[in-house]
């Protein structure tokens, strides 16, 4: 691995964002050089995608041996172990880290890796200060993408007590974090978004005792609300307790770990646990890279303020990722931001004029048994941009391979404008969501109508069906079709 001191492209930052830029940037035949304070790989690698969706899965099989689906089949409580688990997750994110991150350093030509703390001393020059010493570099152009970390909110007495984030399930190699070596027997979540879901569904499924907490209304935020209650029956009928409309007042040192303080239903709480978790959000990392030596502007949130180009105020330098918050329909995601670190190197770097960013069809999926995806506008979306639209909301016991399986848990909604019939939004509640929606985002893209869907042969019996269905459903009553909802 050569280092270039003054590369073309000079990126803070070394997840999937800043990889992706750098990739592009030799595939220019320019050179790139990365800047790391913490593991190699970002958040998604070592400490949020990879990992969760590792243990969510061995959760999952846990918990479908002792509820089998199936009449006939014999109910097993299969012993787990949390440290071993732990230690095949470590092992997945090691070789994974080194075949996605760090083999590609010394591969690719063109690519360097400077470990510490960046900060920027001047519009074009960074000083990196790590195990040996600092050392200043320079850059033609510069690209910030430090991605984001957990929003600690400023709860009385948390300073006081230990908790953990999403981060708990970092890598043991990380030494930046505390992570979760022993399973807690309680745990008290607060927030209600899809980390929170994610891993309280996980730890009530391996016999952690587990109580969400959230001020709001409703689990979620932002999801159609048929789809997000549903969601929060399934996972209480799975012993996940759930309270919305919380205050939580303090936290303090508790006998058996931590002692969570709130009210609830006009009547005041003390819950004492093993374990506090607090999932509300994250927030850019900015702070602390001397951005404002180099004139760079940041919004009221932190995240940097960026135009359609992901150009900064600063002309030669961009931003792309988590670390530019939510601007132009951005979302805290991993494809999200290695699509636009790759567009930030070639506005960067390939002499043509800079491209906008498309933020228009994002598919997301959150993780939880049954998983919830979703693409484009939701109907209260729709209404807000002043779109004349209807929707339609079909249960999955309507759908033929979801009765066949066993797993009619769910619903799929959509949202169409009326005047075009153009499908606006779609939401699904079910089996291999994670998986259907691509087909919705890809039929969103193109600017499909009902008519697409509905004239659209899908293989039967299949869980994408669904979305045939439900457009059936806007002019026909589907529970009087036959098979293949011809």
């Amino acid at each position: 691995m050569t280092i270039v001191s003054e590369p073309d492209l000079l990126i803070l930052g070394s997840g999937s964002t800043a990889f992706a830029a750098a990739l592009h940037a030799a595939e220019l035949g320019k050179t790139a050089l990365l800047t790391e304070e913490r593991t190699i790989g970002g958040t998604c690698a070592n400490r949020g995608c990879l990992p969760s969706k590792n243990l969510i899965e061995a959760a999952r099989l846990v918990h479908e041996a002792a509820h089998p689906r199936y009449p006939g089949l014999t109910p097993l409580r299969m012993p787990a172990s949390w440290s071993e688990l732990l230690e095949q997750k470590d092992v997945l994110v090691q070789a994974y880290r080194w075949e996605r991150y760090e083999h590609l350093l010394h591969e690719i030509a063109g690519l360097g890796l400077v470990r510490g703390r960046a900060q920027l001393l001047s519009p074009h020059e960074v000083v990196v200060t790590g195990p040996d010493g600092a050392r200043r570099l320079r850059g033609q152009q510069l690209l910030i993408a430090t991605g984001s970390r957990p929003v600690v909110p400023a709860l009385p007495g948390l300073e006081k007590v230990p908790f953990l984030t999403s981060d708990l399930l970092s890598s043991a190699d990380d030494p930046w974090q505390t992570s979760l070596r022993q399973q807690p027997r309680s745990l008290v979540i607060l927030g209600a978004g899809a980390i929170a879901l994610e891993l309280g569904q996980l730890f009530v499924r391996l016999g952690t005792q587990v109580t969400l907490l959230t001020r709001g209304a409703q689990l979620l935020p932002g999801v159609e609300p048929e789809l997000a209650w549903t969601l929060a029956g399934l996972l209480e009928a799975e012993g996940l307790q759930l309270r919305t409309r919380v205050q939580v007042q303090r936290v303090a040192p508790g006998v058996r770990g931590v002692a969570v303080t709130f009210q609830w239903g006009g009547q005041r709480e003390t819950l004492e646990v093993e374990q506090l978790l607090v999932a509300t959000g994250r927030r850019p990392n900015t702070d602390g890279l001397g951005l404002e030596r180099a004139g760079i502007v940041l919004e009221a949130d932190g995240a940097v303020q960026v135009d359609r180009t992901l150009r900064t105020s600063v002309p030669h330098i961009w931003a792309a990722g988590d670390v530019i918050g939510w601007a132009w329909g951005n979302q805290f995601a991993t494809p999200v931001g290695a699509a636009d670190g790759r567009l930030a190197a070639h506005n960067a770097l390939s002499g043509e004029p800079p491209r906008p960013v498309d933020h228009r069809v994002i598919p997301r999926c959150i993780f939880t048994d049954p998983p919830l995806a979703m693409v484009g506008l939701t109907d209260a979306q729709a209404q807000q941009e002043g779109l004349a639209c209807a929707c339609q909301v079909l249960p999955l016991n309507l759908v033929p391979r979801a009765g066949a399986i066993h797993r009619t848990q769910g619903l799929v909604k959509m949202v169409v404008e009326r005047a075009s019939r153009r499908v606006l939004g779609v939401s699904l509640l079910g089996e291999s969501a994670g998986e259907v929606i691509h087909e919705a985002a890809m039929a969103l893209r193109f600017g499909a109508t009902l008519e697409d869907f509905t004239e659209l042969i899908h293989v039967y019996p299949t869980m994408a069906e669904a979305l045939k269905l439900v457009a059936l459903s806007f002019t026909r009553d589907v529970r009087l079709l036959s098979c293949c909802a011809s």
